[in-house]
């Protein structure tokens, strides 16, 4: 009674685990206090990610995979809701026109001269029409707590929506990302054979002018085949990070790189948003999935406990039975019986003893579940925030590094080009330039890899709609 008549326990939030502080809480890069960006890619300035995003989050398979096991949910949660009516109701009618043989008698002296009567077939109809009903009564809360772990999964399945939402949003500005970044990298490189090219002529005017030195020709040769051998390769990964965005956009892989264009790498800020650990646990939509599949889960005890104990329930019949149709429905046709009914499942206590304990440990798996799920996006976060902060400051480096490498390689040609340097030197400057290069840009797209990897990891994006109609209103 002190229950609301339902055996079983009732679900409680299990505690999980999180950190008061991130680790880099003391960078003044790193915002607690101010509210996670619900588009948190508008950072980035970026219209052709921004057109990207909205792209994919109208037309990516999964994402509508998802919405769809929302609506399974939904009616699940519908057929759940009609057990606690009457579970039975069926009307049932039925006509049947039967014929009785023929057969014969014997008539007794007396009564005639014949001896033997003969009775003809004879044929008659049969009408019947009724409803019957049968109602178990939630005497022991199985049926509501089925609609609470209904009305939890569903939730789930929200949640999980959320989730490939979240993403799908990070997947597709990753690759993005990843694509300006071979972009430019390919493109520094091209830079960067040409330079080569004109040493190579350098060495080759010199040669032809009798300096008898073909080494440098052919060191030249080597050095400017070497750098453009890098090219195919990063167009091979070039296409494939295209394909991977035309799948995210559910359209079939095609020239991508023609329609994006060429142009930077999209610039991060260099401060991020993150708010404070536990607004994880209302973020995240991972983790909220976990935390209804516990809630589901916990009311499964409490439906198999009721089973420990008899199932009341009320049976009915109404009915007309008549052998012409004018008749059917005439008060001397009319049948019916109603009453209580109930139904114990006794010499099973084993069994269900044992289905209890296994929905228990069904539950204590969700929550140790649950609470794993906690740790990881604590973990994610962190992994993210020191990819992002130390990827600020190695891109830092680079930057003085390559201005250095540059500065080195114009002095170092015009002294090629006057004879007072052998050419071991210039080609031993150039390829650190164009490996400088190389890393300076890998480090600028990691900078933005790293801050899409941190909004990610905190589950951002999920929010808001990001679609929006014509009329200028939300969807």
């Amino acid at each position: 009674m002190r229950n609301g008549w339902k055996v079983g326990p009732n679900y409680c939030p299990p505690a999980a685990s999180t950190a008061q502080n991130w680790i880099d809480d003391v960078d003044v890069r790193v915002q607690t206090k101010s509210e996670l960006p619900s588009q948190w890619w508008t950072v980035f300035n970026d219209t052709t990610l921004n057109g990207l995003i909205e792209s994919a989050a109208g037309q990516n398979l999964s994402l509508r995979e998802a919405g769809f096991r929302i609506l399974e949910a939904r009616a699940q949660l519908a057929i759940t809701q009609g057990n606690i009516f009457p579970q039975s109701q069926n009307a049932f009618g039925s006509y049947n026109r039967a014929v009785s043989p023929a057969y014969t008698i014997a008539v007794p002296p007396s009564v005639s001269d014949v001896g033997v009567v003969t009775i003809p077939a004879s044929f008659f109809d049969q009408w019947q029409f009724g409803f019957n009903l049968t109602w178990e009564l939630d005497f022991w809360g199985r049926f509501r707590r089925a609609i609470a772990a209904a009305e939890d999964s569903l939730d789930a399945s929200v949640a999980g929506y959320d989730d490939v939402l979240v993403t799908l949003l990070g997947d597709v500005a990753s690759n993005y990302v990843q694509v300006r970044t071979l972009q430019t990298r390919i493109e520094l490189l091209r830079a960067n054979a040409e330079l080569q090219r004109g040493i190579l002529k350098i060495a080759e005017r010199r040669f032809e002018a009798g300096s008898r030195n073909e080494l440098d020709v052919a060191q030249a040769n080597s050095n400017l085949d070497q750098t453009e051998s890098q090219i195919p390769q990063l167009q091979v990964a070039l296409r494939q990070a295209c394909n991977r965005l035309c799948v995210l956009l559910a359209v079939p892989p095609f020239d991508l790189e023609k329609q994006l264009g060429e142009t930077p790498i999209p610039n991060a800020p260099t401060e991020v948003v993150v708010g404070i650990p536990a607004d994880l646990l209302r973020r995240r939509p991972d983790v909220r999935r976990a935390e209804s599949l516990v809630a589901a889960q916990a009311e499964q005890i409490g439906i198999a406990q009721a089973d420990f104990y008899p199932a009341f329930a009320i049976n009915g019949t109404l009915g007309w039975d008549a052998n012409s149709f004018s008749r059917l429905f005439s008060n001397n046709s009319l049948s019916g019986n109603v009453g209580p009914a109930f139904q114990w499942n006794i010499l099973q206590y084993g069994r269900i003893l044992n289905n209890v304990r296994l929905q228990e440990a069904g539950f204590q798996r969700l929550v140790t579940q649950y609470q794993n799920t906690v740790l990881q996006a604590n973990a994610e976060v962190e992994s993210a925030l020191v990819r992002f902060l130390r990827a600020h400051e190695r891109a830092a480096l680079l930057d003085r590094s390559v201005v250095s490498a540059q500065k080195a390689v114009d002095i170092v040609s015009r002294q090629y080009k006057e004879g007072d340097v052998d050419f071991n030197r210039i080609a031993l400057i150039e390829q650190t330039l164009v490996q400088q290069q190389d890393l300076q840009t890998q480090a600028h797209g990691e900078i933005a890899e790293g801050l899409i990897q941190v909004y990610r990891a905190l589950g951002g994006g999920w929010e808001t709609s990001i679609l929006q109609p014509s009329n200028g209103e939300t969807e």
